[in-house]
């Protein structure tokens, strides 16, 4: 219940003890949902002091962009210096994921990969791009690869969608090139497993070569 007054020409709100006891609640709500950002900031900060990267949910420019900006700037603090990148990811665009990849290459840090969850589609890439004996999976960790493709309707004409057609051929073989490369597999083999979507859990993952070891115990 509110009750109004005006005095000197101001409107004046006096609140009922049941909505100020409204009002603390909506504080304190408020106050746990600052201090939870702020620890999130806090662990954020911590884990990039300890060289450690995250990927969680799909690959996209924004996630591609953080990724690489943390990247960049722990090779210029300490060029060469190990860093950690745990991955749990469904995948996503593959120009994005290139980004990540590409950078992980060319930095002079050794880059140590971990899936903790899933590491599909780009994600199964980026894990597989680690330094060899540095790439690393969880007990339950699942591992998928595939072709590209593309969402939704390709629209246009005939020669539109023939030009689609031979990018998506030429991505796969990418793709194959680099799994291939990075797993010890011949790229003819990669190409047929990239047929259909291909599940390793996490021993499989090792014996096919995308990780080097299973994570027993932190």
């Amino acid at each position: 219940m509110e009750i109004h007054a005006m005095l000197n020409g101001y409107d004046i709100r006096f609140e009922d003890d049941d909505e100020d006891e409204d009002d603390e609640k909506d504080n304190k709500g408020l106050k746990e949902l600052f201090e939870g950002l702020s620890e999130n900031r806090l662990f954020s900060k911590r884990f990039l002091q300890q060289r450690k990267i995250f990927l969680w949910g799909p690959v996209m420019d924004a996630s591609a962009k953080d990724l690489v900006n943390r990247l960049l700037y722990l090779e210029a603090e300490a060029p060469g210096k190990e860093i950690t990148f745990y991955i749990n990811s469904p995948g996503g665009v593959v120009t994005s994921g290139m980004v990540i990849y590409d950078t992980m290459q060319m930095i002079s840090s050794p880059v140590s990969t971990v899936c903790m969850g899933l590491a599909a589609s780009m994600g199964s890439i980026l894990l597989s791009a680690g330094t060899k004996g540095k790439r690393y999976i969880y007990p339950s960790g699942r591992v998928m690869i595939h072709q590209p493709s593309i969402g939704g309707l390709i629209q246009g004409v005939a020669a539109d969608i023939a030009i689609h057609a031979r990018e998506i051929g030429k991505t796969k073989e990418m793709g194959a090139r680099i799994l291939a490369e990075n797993c010890g597999q011949t790229f003819e083999k990669v190409m047929k497993d990239f047929d259909r979507d291909y599940w390793m859990d996490a021993k499989e993952s090792l014996e096919y070569g995308i990780v080097d070891q299973l994570i027993e115990k932190l």
